[in-house]
This record gives C-alpha cells, structure tokens and sequence, in this order.
C-alpha cells in the first residue's frame, strides 16, 4: 500500500514537472513588432504600416500602465488579479458549478490566462484550457503581474485590425492611452468581447459598445472603482463620443505614403508618427495637378509630378508622385523617382559653380552667337547677341551656358553635380561633354529639388523632412550665401527672361517667384523647379514611356502649374522678396558690356556688387550725332536741319557682325564735310597768331597706366587747351570725334579708356583744328 501511494505520488509529481515544464516553455512574453500609425502635420489620419505580415496593427507597449486603465481592466476582467498565481480557482469553481446545474456561463479565464491564449490561439478545448492555466501560472511565476498586465494590454484585441489598448486609443479617440476618461475607457473595454460586432466604424456597432460600455461604468460604481459623480459624468460623455473615419488610406497621398513606409523601414520607430505632410494641401495640389494635366492631354501628356517643401527647413509637404494612382497610364509608378533628362534645369547649378569659383561675375559678357556654338545650338535658333549671366540663364541660352561650362571645367562642374546629390558618379564627364550644359546628365524630380534648395536657401545643401524628428544628417554649406542669392535674383526677374519668354503669365503673378524650366530633347520631359520666401515646388510633366509630346515645354506646362501651387500655398499672405547679398548695392549696367550705364545703352538691367567691386562707366555705347545725307559725324558747320543723334557701339570684333545687324554699328570717325568751309590747320605755334590754337595737356606720345584699384571715376585724364584771347569757346575732339565744347581757360576731365587716343582741339566754327596729341593707355 505505501509502496503503491509512493508511486501514485511519483507520478504525480512527474505529471507536474511535466505540466511546469511545458508552461515554462511557453511562458515567453512575445508580441509581433509594433507597427505604425501615420498622421499629418495637422493630425489626420494617412495610414498604418509596419508591425508583422498578416498579425494586423498595433501591439504598441504600454508603459507605464496608466492607473484608471489599471483599474478599469482588473474590475472587469479579473477581480482577484493581485491574489491569486495565475489561475483563479474560485472563479474557476464557480464557473464549473454553474455548468454543472445550468445555471450561468461566466468565465473563469484570468489575464494570465487570456495572454497565454492570445499568445498561442487556437481552438476552446479542455486540453487547451488546461494548457493554458499552466502557462498561466508560469508566466506570472516568471514575470510577475504587472509585467503580464501590461503584455495583456498590448495585446488584447479591438477589432478592424487593433491590438493592445494604446492603439485602440489612438485608433477610435485619437488620443494617448493615458489621457483616456473613464467613459472611454469603458467603450473601449466593452469591444474586446466581440469586436466584430462592436466595431466602432459602423453605427450598429458603435451603439452596441455603447450600450455594453453603460453596463461597464455601473458596474465600476458598484465595485466602487469610480464614485457617483464620475459614473454620472461618463454616463453621459459616452454617449457623445465621436470615432473618426479611419476607414481607409486617403487615396490622393498613396504615393507620399508608400514614400513614408520606405523612409521608415529599418528605423525601429513605432507608434503614432507625425509626418511633415499637410493632407489638406496634398487634396488640392493634387486636384491643381490633375486640372492642368487634362488640359495637356491633347499634346501627349500622360502624367505630372510635383513635390512641395519649406523652403528653409525642407518639411515635404505634398507629395504627387502622378496624377491619379489608380490612372491606367501607369499612374501607381511615383514619377518624382524616375531618372529622366532634366533638360536646362541644370543650367542654374552651372552658372552658381562659375560665380563661386569666380571663372564669372554678375557682369561677365556672355556671346549668344553661331562663332562660339561648339555645336551646340539654342532651342529657338536665334541668336542674341553679347548678354549678362543674369541674361542668359533667365532665357536659359545654350550657347551662354557652354562657355560657363568650358570656363569652370568638364570635370570641375560634374563633380559638382555628384556633391549636390544629382548622379552618383557612375559615369564620366566625359561621356556627356558640353551638352552637359543642356542637360544630358539624368536625374530625379526628388533629386533635383533637393538641390534646389542650395539655391533657394543660402547654399544650404539639406535633405527633405518627412516626419518630425527624422534623424538628417546636418546640412552642408555647398554654395556662399552671395552666390546662393545671386541666381536667386537671376531667376526672380521678369524683365530678364525677356525675350525669350513672356515676362508675365507662367512665370509670374504678381509675387516674387524665382523659377527655372527645362525641357528634353524631343519634348519628352518638361520641367520647373519655382521657389517664393516660404516654399520650393518641383514639377515634372511627361509620358510613362519617356516617349515624344507634343510641343510640351517646361514653360508651356510644368512653370503654369508651379506657380498655380505657390499662389495655392501661399493663400493671402504674400510672400517677402528676396534679399541681395549682403552690404552689395545695385548698379545699374549696360546689358552688352556689362559696364556701368552712363545713359547711352540701348538695353540697361541692374545688378548687385560688393562694395569697391563697381564696373567702370561704358564707353562702349556712345551717342553722336551725325548727318543725316551720309551718316557721317555731324560738324559744327553741319546745318542742324541735317543732324540727328544716334547710338553707336565699338564692340569686340567678335560681335562687331551681331551688332550691325541689330542696329548698332561703330560710330563713324570722320566729320561730314559737307558745307565745310575753308579750314587752316596750323602745323607749329608760329603758325598760330589768331587763334594759338594747341594742346597743352596731354603731351604727344604720353603712355598712361591706369590703377585696377582706382575707381573707374578716378582713373581720368586732365586736358588742358592753348588759345588766343578772342577764342572763347573751343571744341575737343577725341579719337576725331567731337567729345566736349569748353572754355579754353578751364580743364577739362576725360575717363581713361585701354588703347591709342588722338586729342585735338577745334574752333566753335571748325575754320581751325589743332595738331593732335596721341596718348597710349594700358
């Protein structure tokens, strides 16, 4: 008999070492991983991602456990949760009398209990039930309560895909799991019991938690876990609960959301991510975008992208990777990261690297002409002539553009593309040569307006923001700020982009906008990148192919609707302007020399210099006046009926051609003899009774050098005359043109000019002409 009890208590105890041991072995606490919940900036809802393939959403840890929540949960679920190991074995006494005599169904599964199930699913059985109490018991023998309250909590099921109480929270209240009320505390626990059929989102179920959430506050009164005034309190918010519709992703941000999901992989963040993006301004960008594209359609287009930032932090706010995702012309391709040509785009980058690195400044003279073509030929084959940077990347030349590109370098210029983020170095400069300056070198839309930030920002190089706290690396200081702001003004003037495009429509609106298009060979791309004081858009209109539109530039199309998105954005508060480079000052110059107007250039534009860095005054432009019976230098004999004044220009001979086909020839040399009358031109002073007629000063064959350091104001020659004292009034003629009529008794100033220089003097009438004076400047 002893030896029988001793065996039956052997077995006994190897059954429970047995039983322990499979409990201990499933006494992990394990969750899939904590997935993502994706507002906007604003707080509406964009979508859920993350977390384990096919385990729904949520399973967000909660700690620490906030005390209503605590208390709430242990009241309904498990009453005696601090005093018993696991397994309740009053509740479970209870429970298997009432099956016994029929009269009751309550549960007698503990929270261990329930996290043990949840942890391993599976059919109601008495086996598994057994299972489960060991398991139980286990978990709580090895974590303690709280620790397996807290697990409970992550866990527990709410229905449309919603684990754990945090997320529910965040999912039906939008709101933290801690700033719960006891009214919504009460909703939420009414749902794990059949969270099918209070699902929250229909209006069927939402009154069904309701209704068990009434049951659940009454009996939190009587348990005395809440007070009278707080169960009259939540009796009625509960019913004035609001869900919001979080039914689905909003389908005018898929693009920007499945963006945010790549971004986001591997980070380790989870939980409620606020993202940069505004959905409000996603939806009508979005419907902006889609507007324009209907009416490019009939010349080929397929589809558009746009992506908008802040300007100076880089915050994404609207992302339109097409037109329409759901568009059979491929529209769930996000265009803003397909490589494609972005045509002159590039230029910009091109002319800043010269400015910075000073092969160019803002008055460098730039020859729009077939002799420097290189092969490369403007898009409008027309020519126009000698023109400023600013000039010439405004009406995006090609031929301007090759000579930036050859002065700063091939490879100089490519690296520099790599550094802004534009190619990845795969391939050599070489490979595309000078039609790098019309943009053979592929990129993105994504990739390009980054880089467009160093030049709307100072030359700040900076990745874009998705989200609040993403980790960036710090920004780079790629381009001066002078530089940066210099070809922000390039781009910011109407009047510069002339004649090229219009001065006003698709580039302007009445607010300072700095913009600059491109188009590819074919018309297969058009591009426009646009910036204002507060936001920079890229925009990319084409065809899923990559094949031929028809006529599309970025002009025509992607520059209407850039601008469309900034008048959007900005709304009623207009923008600043922009600032000049610091301490500069505006000068106002000749377009064709880029010297500082006297007043005689046919075409003037201002432009901004360092203080000291001021141009010397054009003489390149000269106004004479002529007679008009052969276009020779009007004299003082010449009847005024005859005269008329002209502009001239002595240009390089290089772009002497150009200039007398637009109108501005050399000025002539020679006076017109017509009604000249006998003239005495005396050859040695003795020879000079009546008028001693001379020049004192210069001397002949004088060699002046002018100081580079001297402002051009200072770098003057004084001239001074010899005359009889009947000779009031005498006439200097310089380079045998009539230059000044002055008192012989006062000198007189001229501005040194390079080169060989004849001065003479001349009586009022002509009858007289001095011997000349020849001077040599360097």
């Amino acid at each position: 008999m002893i030896r029988a009890e001793r065996l039956a208590l052997a077995a006994l105890a190897g059954l429970l070492l047995v039983a322990a041991g499979f409990g201990w072995s499933r006494s992990e606490l394990v969750a899939p991983p904590p997935s993502l919940m994706l507002l906007d900036r604003h707080g509406a809802f964009l979508a859920q991602t993350g977390g384990g393939e096919g385990t729904g959403w949520g399973y967000w840890p909660v700690e620490p456990i906030p005390e209503r929540v605590a208390a709430a949960i242990l009241a309904i679920e498990d009453r005696r949760f601090a005093a018993h190991p696991g397994i309740d074995p009053l509740a479970a006494a209870r429970a298997i009398g009432e099956r016994l005599t029929g009269s009751g169904r309550s549960g007698a599964s503990t929270i261990a209990m329930q996290v043990a199930r949840m942890q391993t699913p599976g059919r109601r059985t008495l086996p598994r039930k057994l299972a489960e109490s060991v398991t139980a018991a286990m978990l709580v023998l090895r974590h303690g309560r709280e620790a397996v309250l807290r697990h409970y909590l992550r866990l527990v099921p709410f229905g449309n895909g919603s684990h754990g109480i945090a997320h529910a929270a965040r999912w039906y209240l939008d709101k933290p799991v801690g700033d719960l009320s006891w009214a919504e505390i009460a909703f939420l626990a009414a749902i794990p019991q059949a969270p099918g059929r209070m699902n929250p989102f229909l209006a069927a179920g939402r009154a069904r938690a309701v209704q068990r959430g009434h049951r659940i506050l009454a009996h939190l009164c009587a348990s005395g876990v809440i007070d009278a005034h707080e169960f009259a309190l939540a009796e009625w918010q509960i019913e004035a609960l609001r869900i919001p519709d979080r039914s689905s992703r909003p389908t005018e941000a898929l693009h920007a959301i499945l963006r945010l999901e790549k971004a986001l992989t591997g980070t380790g963040r989870w939980g409620v991510v606020t993202t940069a993006l505004d959905l409000d301004a996603q939806r009508r960008i979005q419907a902006i975008a889609h507007r324009h594209l209907d009416d490019w359609r009939r010349r080929g287009a397929e589809q558009v992208a746009a992506v908008v930032v802040e300007r100076t932090t880089r915050r994404v706010v609207a992302w339109v990777g097409s037109a329409n995702y759901f568009s059979p012309a491929a529209g769930a391709i996000d265009f803003t990261a397909v490589i494609r040509s972005p045509g002159s785009a590039l230029k910009p980058f091109i002319f800043a690297l010269a400015l910075d690195r000073g092969a160019i400044t803002a008055n460098t003279v730039l020859a729009d002409l077939p002799e420097a073509q290189w092969g490369i030929d403007n898009a409008d084959r027309n020519w126009l002539g000698p023109m400023l940077p600013r000039q010439a990347l405004a009406t995006s030349r090609n031929v301007p553009a090759a000579v930036v590109l050859r002065r700063t370098g091939l490879d100089e210029t490519h690296l520099f593309l790599a550094d802004l983020g534009l190619h990845d170095n795969s391939r050599s400069a070489a490979r595309y040569g000078l039609v790098l300056a019309v943009g053979a070198l592929p990129t993105t839309l994504e990739r390009l307006l980054r880089a467009y930030g160093a030049l709307a920002d100072d030359g700040r190089l900076l990745d874009l923001e998705w989200w609040g706290g993403q980790e960036r690396p710090p920004a780079i200081r790629i381009l001066s700020p002078n530089t940066a702001r210099q070809v922000t003004l390039f781009l910011s003037d109407p009047a510069a982009r002339l004649p090229t495009f219009p001065r006003l429509g698709a580039t302007a609106d009445g607010m300072p906008i700095a913009i600059k298009t491109g188009t590819s060979q074919g018309y297969r791309d058009a591009w426009a990148v646009a910036w204002t004081s507060d936001y920079l858009v890229g925009v990319w209109t084409g065809r899923a192919r990559g094949t031929s539109m028809r006529a599309v530039t970025g002009a025509s199309s992607s520059a209407q609707l850039a601008q469309d998105i900034l008048v959007d954005l900005q709304g009623e508060r207009p923008p600043a302007g922009f600032p000049p480079p610091d301490g500069w000052r505006a000068v106002e110059l000749c377009a064709q020399t880029g010297l500082r107007s006297a007043g005689r250039c046919t075409q003037s534009l201002s432009e901004w210099f360092a203080e000291g860095r001021t141009p010397e005054e054009d003489e390149v432009f000269q106004l004479a006046r002529i007679d008009l019976r052969n276009g020779l230098l009007a004299a003082p004999w010449t009847p005024a009926r005859y005269t008329a004044e002209r502009t001239f220009a002595t240009l390089p001979a290089d772009q002497a051609a150009w200039g007398k086909a637009n109108q501005l020839p050399p000025p002539p040399t020679e006076l017109s003899p017509l009604d000249r009358p006998g003239i005495r031109t005396p050859s040695r002073p003795s020879a000079m009774p009546a008028t001693g007629l001379r020049v004192l000063a210069p001397r002949d064959g004088l060699r002046m050098v002018r100081n580079p350091e001297t402002p051009p104001e200072a770098n003057r020659l004084n001239l001074r005359a010899a005359a009889g004292p009947e000779v009031k009034r005498v006439l200097w003629l310089v380079d045998r043109r009539p230059w000044r009529v002055a008192d012989p008794r006062e000198p007189v100033a001229w501005t040194m000019a390079p080169g060989i220089h004849r001065f003479e003097l001349a009586t009022e009438d002509g009858t007289v002409i001095s011997p000349a004076a020849t001077v040599h400047v360097e």
